[in-house]
């Protein structure tokens, strides 16, 4: 266990004497003082019965000495050092007896004197101090070591956790532990460090390790690992709707003390007395609820979160869904057979484009069911069958849908479990109103039960829609999650290809889709609860019609009022039901998708336990006659391979997208196996992926990647991959910080770093996919001869090692054996004998590859683009309250028409609700006889009212009702007798007149709803379209210093946020505040006095409330913002997969998200606790608040009736000044996130450019120029290109050279307009006659094409990749498409070789090209090869034949045979552009004209091929 008690620290000694054990443990300060304190009363009361043998005061004395003994008994035996529990509920108990007989029995205090003291003393004084005492002992035993728990009331710190674990009982019940936050909120902005770690109970580490050994589904773990806490929290939830119902009956034996001939103050006082208890035991029962509440919904978050990180570890690196016919249950059974899915590498055969909509799961429209069964199975069918049957026809979940899962469909699941206690409440509210309706109305209330029920019937119809509604909801968000996401990424590309906007409009259009099923959704649901509301109402209508038609009897105020104020209480919970049932269903679908990717299959090769210890097994990679596919993949793409690997280097190579990667892939595990065998070691393995994977943190953490910092060896393994040079350039060397993904690296560099990494691991296997590819030829060459230049090189030696790459002519004198990937994925092993004994082998091989490379008269030191100290900005987070300006704009959001509507819906509805109750009561007034008096105030009178009951007297009428009104009046025109016969002659038109104002009501509500849900959607969508223009537009340096996770938290949670409640919220707040001050009225009205004190007690709340908003407001800042690392390490995660699989990292990257986790969940915790805090002193207040204005009006010689008008208006004064601050204090934190959202509407954006250039520009002959050109990222930056001069001819091939990080790739960005020369240097950069700072940057976008080294596709068809605006005709594209990708789609190029077995027998025979434009692309190209991916970047620049082309190492990964092909191709469509192009490779820049070098960021060379300098 964590906690374990030292067992030098425990000074105990136990030991039998006559065979009874004598315990030795200590005595204890609180220990003593209960034993004192109990053996204290018990003498007291045995030394009354001495001597009060025959008076009252001896029974009290009396009661209190048996459980005193048994007390002081159980403490002598015990002597706990903890709070003993028996012994509390012995005192409890004992001092409620003792309340309870000093209230209720007459002459407990005698004749007063000292025998009333002692009394006192010994009855109430000792016992009390005796609770007292227990209160205050430890819950915790204070042997257990504590140095790591911050002690109650003292500062605060991250350092340690949260006084939770240590405090007292009192300290737990009162929230009192966190007073010291609070004060430290209120002087100032709360950060982190201020902040406990969670509390043993909650950290995740434990709640993981327990969780993920608790066995059945999802919901079954929960339940079992959270089953306790549900009891609690259920128990004392329905403790407080006890306590709900008894205060009404408590007020009506109140108010009939009062009005009795002689009015009883002291049974009056009792029952006031009652009645505060009854509050002050919800007030307690209340912290219990909230946080037993939270602690279910907290643990069952976390308990998902950190359960779907782990599934994400270890399950199939599936892409995008398939619609093919095989099942993913299939592939759970048979996981080498799954359903067909495409994945990581190469196309597919035949797939063609489908819409957005054709990824949505497919409703099923059968909801009947065969054969006799009973109608709740039938009822359950209907409702959730089709749940069910969409579970099997989803493909596995894309990024965007597991980003969903930990976003959106943890929380629905887990919010279930705070609510929980609801699900029994609220039908228990309901079934205990309709007995009660039924004792009153008898069997004429069977009517409005028929009603009731009918209503049912219809929803259930309803319901089923609403689930079907959310199931496609759920989908089209993941879409629009995945489109969002995709766009966040790769922003950049997209702007330097000016789609922005083409991309901006699919997004809206999956936001549309989102919003108009979510309107779908809440217009089923406000159907639904406008047919509640509608049976609530007709519930009474029916009820009394056949009260008074059937039945025959009248209906008199004291029948109509207490069966009025149950018809209200069931329709506040009708009210709740449509929620209730919404939110159920919205966790089912949750829960449904959440188990679905659970039951995903898992990656082959996972180890049941973890690595086992001992001897490493023989160095060894063996494969023998085995085919693989992707996951989920039937294609196989390579085919009976057979090889074996021993420690050495092993080569492999072969044509662009031949399945270099897929071999590696498959020694990693990552594919599906088909027969044969395949043997290597479990263990670590150095992974260098073919696209650098890094992290955002420093270059020192990457190369680390969580092993121990070995100096030697670490800067042995710097020196070794060329990077000591680099770093020296650093201001911060190997502790720089490089931005997400390496963004403040150069290609080169990154690689260089991906590659120290696998170096610097203690793998025994290296698998290195082609980390020479960005290197210029120098350097290359340098680290291979570093590496494996020494056969006892201490950095390779003994290792195996198996590198990918096209550069075979440099690396395969160092090879022990080539495995050349050849057609249809077959493998060719060569042994270096036969590569030394055959030549001609060799010599086909080095042709592969490049025979020279492209030499650079530079220094021989590296330089590089220097990067700023640190490139992720912290988040901001703004300071104290959420500014008017931030509602305002919600507001207008909105629409201000739609606003008025609601004013006006609202306003409409409180007006029918008036007229509804005033004429309840004037028909129950027509029974009244006329010698009733009329009201003593000469006003009509409106006021709030709570449950209560229905009372004449002479002076006031006091009409009860939940939450609703009562109305006192002279006999004036609104006097309905005036109108309408006598309910005793003809009660048809009452009947008719009580039903119309039903309607009105349910009506004015109806339209109060509909207009919400229109203000939430218009909210929504303008907002969402505002921020997602702003990001779009803003300035480039805004994406170098903002991580992904933070803009897509932004753009998903905190949009979410808006997308829910906050409009009802403003209206809460509004409609609370029109309550407070109208009680104010009503109560200076009556009686002036009461008037100062609701003010007084009004500035009580406000001082409590004024103490609370800072703190709440900062931690909830603190909880959104700590929530962007949890998005930004999962989806970091997900691109990095497999290098963290490959490095056995698992464990440390489950660590990692715990950690994060806590940071998130410890300011939603502390957040809630501070809701505790203000809720308990909140009930408190209002409990003493209320009780002290009852004891002022019995006190006062107020009538009775007097004092019901008092209680009635007092009562709402509380609960509205109450909901008021509670209701305020929750807005505020929900427009956290509409000011997130807002802050994006601020962001700096990138000056669009003012000249509009000639339709013609730039025309192809058009010279580019730099005049003294410096540049740099940011100011405050040193510069990257200092004093830049040239021009360069129109039409010329130019080849831009230098060292790695020299600025090659600042120069080419400066073409496309993202950065600008310094302007106090005069300089410029020019196309023609055209100034590009001032250039329009759409027109200069459009016209420029710049293909990256790493070009970023997109999901959907090789179409839309190539043409995303579609600006070409078919024929174009598709010439095009064989032009560039032609040579690559036939089986010997294909990398995954799509053929059916009898394909495999008929190898000779030709295929049709597999690559078609309908050919499928998953996000991000991961289903191509690099080099394919730059094929495809490539072919983009050829089908635009814009008239400047650069490229940026855009043929860095492509075999040298197809580069020639590919810059004979460029030659020819190209030819009439000037086409820059940075490489390192001679294929690349053979034909050029033009050639400039740079070096640390100068020009050393500009001119003509082969001329002098000229720079």
């Amino acid at each position: 266990m964590e906690e374990q008690i030292p067992a030098t620290s425990v000074q105990e000694v136990g030991y039998f004497e006559a065979g009874v054990r004598v315990n030795k443990r200590p005595w204890t300060r609180w220990t003593l003082a209960v034993l004192f304190s109990t053996l204290a009363t018990a003498v007291l009361g045995i030394v009354a019965i001495l001597l009060w043998r025959d008076q009252d005061i001896a029974q009290v004395c009396i009661v209190p000495v048996v459980p005193s003994l048994v007390s002081a008994l159980i403490i002598v035996l015990d002597r706990p050092r903890t709070l003993p529990g028996a012994v509390l509920t012995i005192n409890m108990a004992l001092l409620l007896t003792e309340l309870a007989i000093f209230t209720v029995v007459p002459g407990t205090l005698g004749g007063g004197g000292w025998p009333a003291v002692y009394a006192l003393v010994g009855g109430l004084a000792l016992p009390m101090s005796s609770l007292v005492v227990l209160l205050n002992m430890p819950m915790r035993d204070p042997l257990l070591n504590s140095d790591d728990i911050g002690k109650p009331f003292a500062t605060p710190s991250y350092n340690v956790r949260s006084p939770e674990d240590i405090i007292t009982l009192w300290q737990w019940l009162t929230v009192s532990w966190m007073a010291p936050l609070m004060s430290i909120g209120y002087k100032r902005q709360l950060h982190d460090q201020d902040v406990w770690k969670l509390a043993y109970e909650f950290q995740h580490d434990r709640l993981h390790n327990l969780f993920r050994h608790v066995t059945g589904s999802v919901l079954v773990r929960l339940f079992k690992a959270n089953g306790f806490d549900l009891i609690i929290a259920t128990s004392a939830d329905i403790m407080v709707t006890l306590s709900n119902l008894t205060e009404p009956v408590l007020l009506k034996q109140l108010l009939a003390a009062l009005t009795g001939e002689i009015p009883d103050h002291r049974t009056a006082v009792i029952y006031a007395a009652m009645i505060l208890f009854a509050r002050l035991l919800r007030a307690q029962l209340g912290v219990f609820v909230l946080w037993f509440g939270r602690r279910n919904y907290e643990r069952a978050r976390g308990e998902m979160i950190t359960m779907l990180h782990e599934k994400t570890l270890r399950r199939k690196a599936f892409t995008f869904p398939s619609n093919h016919t095989e099942k993913l249950e299939q592939g759970v059974e048979r996981q080498t057979e799954q359903s067909n899915i495409s994945e990581v590498s190469t196309l597919m055969e035949g797939e063609g484009s489908e819409s957005g909509d054709e990824l949505l799961p497919k409703t099923s429209q059968d909801g009947q069911v065969d054969g006799p069964e009973s109608w709740y199975r039938r009822l359950y069918k209907m409702i959730f069958s089709p749940a069910k049957k969409d579970l099997a026809e989803d493909g596995p979940a894309s990024m965007g849908k597991i980003l969903n899962l930990l976003r959106g469909d943890a929380y629905e699941v887990a919010q279930r479990f705070w609510e929980f206690p609801s699900l029994v409440t609220i039908p228990l509210n309901l079934v205990v109103c309709v007995v009660l309706i039924w004792r009153i109305l008898g069997p004429a209330s069977l009517s409005g039960i028929l009603v009731l029920l009918a209503g049912m019937v219809v929803n259930v119809f309803l319901l089923r829609q609403v689930l079907a509604v959310e199931r496609v909801r759920r989908a089209i968000t993941d879409t629009k999650l995945q489109r969002t996401s995709q766009f966040v990424e790769s922003i950049r590309h997209l702007r330097w290809y000016d789609w922005q906007d083409s991309w901006l409009a699919q997004i809206m259009e999956s936001r549309h889709a989102e919003l108009m099923k979510r309107v779908t959704s809440s217009l089923i649901v406000r159907l639904i609860a406008a047919i509640n509301l509608l049976t609530a109402y007709l519930f009474p209508v029916a009820g009394f019609l056949a009260y008074t038609l059937i039945a025959k009897k009248p209906l008199t105020v004291d029948v109509a009022f207490p069966a009025l104020s149950l018809f209200n209480l069931l329709q506040a919970n009708l009210r709740e039901v449509p929620n209730l049932i919404t939110t159920l269903l919205n966790a089912s679908v949750s829960r449904a998708r959440i188990e679905k990717f659970m039951l995903e299959p898992d990656k082959d090769d996972l180890p049941e336990d973890e690595m086992s210890v001992g001897p490493p097994a023989e160095l060894k990679i063996v494969i023998k006659d085995a085919s693989f596919s992707w996951p989920g993949s039937s294609k196989k793409i390579l085919r009976n391979v057979s090889f074996e690997c021993i420690p050495g280097l092993t080569v492999v190579c072969g044509k662009v997208g031949i399945g270099k990667t897929a071999l590696l892939q498959a020694i990693l595990g990552e594919l599906d196996q088909y027969g044969g065998e395949k043997s290597v070691q479990h263990e670590m393995i150095g992974y260098c992926a073919q696209t650098p994977w890094l992290e955002s943190m420093s270059i020192r953490e990457n190369i680390l990647f969580s092993t121990v910092f070995d100096e030697a060896r670490y800067w042995q393994v710097m020196e070794a991959c060329c990077l000591v040079e680099d770093m020296n350039k650093f201001k911060d060397k190997d502790l720089t910080m490089i931005g997400e993904n390496g963004v403040g690296l150069s290609g080169g560099q990154r690689a260089r770093v991906s590659l120290a990494r696998a170096v610097y691991s203690r793998a025994r296997i290296l698998l290195l996919d082609d980390p020479i590819a960005a290197l210029d030829h120098q350097t290359a060459e340098s680290i291979l001869r570093n590496l494996f230049g020494s056969k006892d090189s201490p950095l390779t030696s003994g290792r195996l090692i198996i590198f990918v790459t096209h550069r075979v002519d440099i690396i395969t004198p160092y090879a022990m054996q080539v495995l050349d990937v050849v057609d249809r994925g077959r493998v060719k092993s060569i042994k270096r004998e036969e590569l030394l004994s055959n030549e001609e082998e060799l010599e086909e091989l080095v042709a592969q590859a490049a025979p020279e490379t492209a030499q650079f008269d530079t220094p021989d030191d590296s330089s590089q683009d220097k990067p700023p100290e640190q490139f992720m900005e912290e988040e901001r987070r703004a300071h104290g309250g959420v500014l008017a300006g931030v509602y305002w704009q919600y507001v207008k959001a909105g629409g201000y028409r739609w606003w008025v509507a609601l004013v006006t819906a609202t306003a409409l509805f409180r007006l029918g609700n008036y007229a509804y109750f005033w004429f309840l009561k004037e028909w129950g007034d027509r029974y009244i006889s006329d010698s009733e008096a009329s009201v003593s105030h000469p006003m009509l009178r409106l006021t709030f009212q709570t449950p209560a009951l229905t009372r004449q007297n002479g002076d006031l009428d006091l009409v009860s009702r939940y939450g609703g009104f009562y109305i006192t009046r002279d006999n004036n025109w609104l006097d309905l007798g005036r109108y309408l016969p006598s309910p005793d002659v003809n009660v048809h038109p009452w009947l008719f007149w009580f039903f119309a104002l039903s309607v009105v009501q349910v009506v004015a509500q109806t339209l109060n709803e509909l207009t919400l849900i229109v203000i939430v959607y218009k909210a929504g969508k303008n907002l969402f379209e505002r921020a997602m223009k702003r990001v779009s537009s803003a300035t480039f340096r805004f994406y170098d210093v903002t991580p992904v996770g933070r803009l897509m938290n932004r753009l998903t949670s905190d949009m979410g946020t808006i997308d829910g409640s906050i409009a009802q919220q403003l209206m809460q707040v509004t409609w609370f505040a029109i309550s407070w001050l109208s009680s104010i009225i009503v109560i200076a009205s009556a009686t002036p006095l009461f008037l100062v004190l609701s003010i007084g007690m009004s500035a009580m709340f406000v001082l409590v409330f004024d103490r609370f908003l800072p703190t709440s407001q900062s931690l909830r800042r603190l909880e959104t913002v700590s929530l962007s690392p949890l998005m930004s390490n999962f989806g970091t995660l997900m691109e990095g997969l497999t290098t963290v699989r490959a490095y056995k990292a698992e464990p440390h990257f489950q660590r990692r998200i715990i950690a994060t986790t806590d940071a998130f969940q410890k300011m939603d915790h502390i957040y809630w606790s501070a809701q505790a805090w203000l809720q308990y002193r909140f009930d408190l207040l209002s409990s003493l608040t209320t009780f002290a204005l009852t004891l002022t009006a019995i006190f006062g010689g107020l009538s009775g009736g007097t004092v019901g008008f008092i209680l009635a208006a007092a009562s709402n004064f509380v609960m509205s000044a109450h909901s008021l601050c509670r209701c305020y204090g929750e807005m505020q934190m929900q427009f956290v996130s509409v000011e997130r959202v807002i802050e994006l509407l601020g962001l700096e954006q990138e000056d669009p450019g003012s000249e509009k250039p000639p339709a013609s520009w730039p025309a192809y002959g058009d010279d580019i120029e730099f005049d003294n050109v410096t540049l740099r990222y940011a100011p405050g930056l040193e510069p990257v290109l200092v004093g830049v001069s040239f021009t360069i001819p129109g039409g010329s091939n130019v080849a831009v050279t230098g060292r790695t990080g020299s600025g090659k790739s600042t120069l080419a960005l400066s073409l496309l307009g993202t950065l600008h020369p310094d302007a106090g240097t005069g300089g410029g950069i020019r196309i023609g006659n055209v100034d590009l700072s001032r250039v329009d940057k759409h027109a200069l976008r459009r016209n420029i094409t710049f293909v990256a080294q790493d070009p970023v596709l997109f999901p959907g068809t090789l179409r839309d990749n190539l043409d995303p605006l579609d600006e070409h005709d078919e024929a174009e594209r598709a010439l095009v498409l064989e032009r560039v990708l032609g040579r690559h789609s036939h089986p010997s190029a294909a990398d995954e070789g799509h053929h059916d077995e009898v394909d495999e027998e008929r190898e000779g025979e030709h295929h049709a090209p597999e690559f078609t434009l309908d050919s499928r692309v998953d996000g991000g190209g991961k289903n191509l090869s690099q080099g394919q991916r730059q094929l495809v970047g490539l072919g983009r620049a050829i089908l635009r034949r814009s008239p400047v082309v650069i490229m940026d190492e855009a043929t860095a990964s492509i075999d040298v045979e197809t580069a020639r092909y590919i810059q004979r191709l460029l030659r020819e469509e190209l030819k009439y552009s000037t086409v820059i192009t940075i490489a390192h490779k001679a294929e690349a820049v053979r034909d050029a004209d033009w050639e400039i070098v740079l070096d640390r960021g100068r020009v050393i060379r500009a001119g003509p091929r082969g001329s002098g300098p000229q720079g």
